[in-house]
Order: C-alpha cells, then sequence, then structure tokens
C-alpha cells in the first residue's frame, strides 16, 4: 500500500535550499518514490493553516519511507535541510487498492 509525505517547508535560505533539492531528488527517485506536488501555489479553503511550501511525495509503503528517512543518504541530506529550512511533515497509509 502505496504511502504519501507531505512536507510544509519553511525555506530560510533559498540558496542552500536548492544545494539540498539537487541532492534529494535522485535519492527519492532511488527509494522507489516519487513528487505528486513540489512547491507551486496553493490556496487554503478551510482552517486557520498557513502552508509556506507544500511537498508532497508517494512511497510504495510506510516501510519504504521510514527505511529512506532513517538512512543514511537522508539523514545526511536533513542535515542540509535543517541548515536552511524548517519543516513539518505527515506520512499517511495510503487506501488498497
Amino acid at each position: 500500500m502505496s504511502a504519501f509525505v507531505i512536507f510544509d517547508v519553511d525555506i530560510h535560505n533559498p540558496e542552500r535550499y536548492q544545494d539540498f533539492i539537487r541532492e534529494v531528488k535522485p535519492a527519492i527517485e532511488s527509494a522507489g518514490a516519487r513528487y505528486l506536488a513540489r512547491g507551486g501555489p496553493h490556496k487554503v479553503h478551510e482552517g486557520d493553516w498557513s502552508p509556506r511550501r507544500i511537498v508532497l511525495i508517494e512511497f510504495p509503503s510506510v516501510q519504504a519511507w521510514e527505511s529512506f528517512y532513517n538512512g543514511p543518504v537522508y539523514q545526511g541530506l536533513k542535515a542540509v535541510r535543517d541548515e536552511c529550512s524548517s519543516a513539518r511533515l505527515v506520512c499517511v497509509d495510503g487506501l488498497a487498492q
């Protein structure tokens, strides 16, 4: 069952964040995941949520996401991301097909 990871990212240093993006995109793809949304315009229709940059990624499973997230490649890249941004993120199971 697919898992969807939703990031709400507040970028403090756009130049350094681009370094992160260049490295994380191929790492995500090699983990069998794919971007469904990456930045771009968004509109809040209800509630008081004020997201900055929304990123939505589909992983093959929650286990695949957790292996990626906790693995050495992403943890190294996360250190770069943490230097230049702050993020909130959640992972949610997709629906069984």
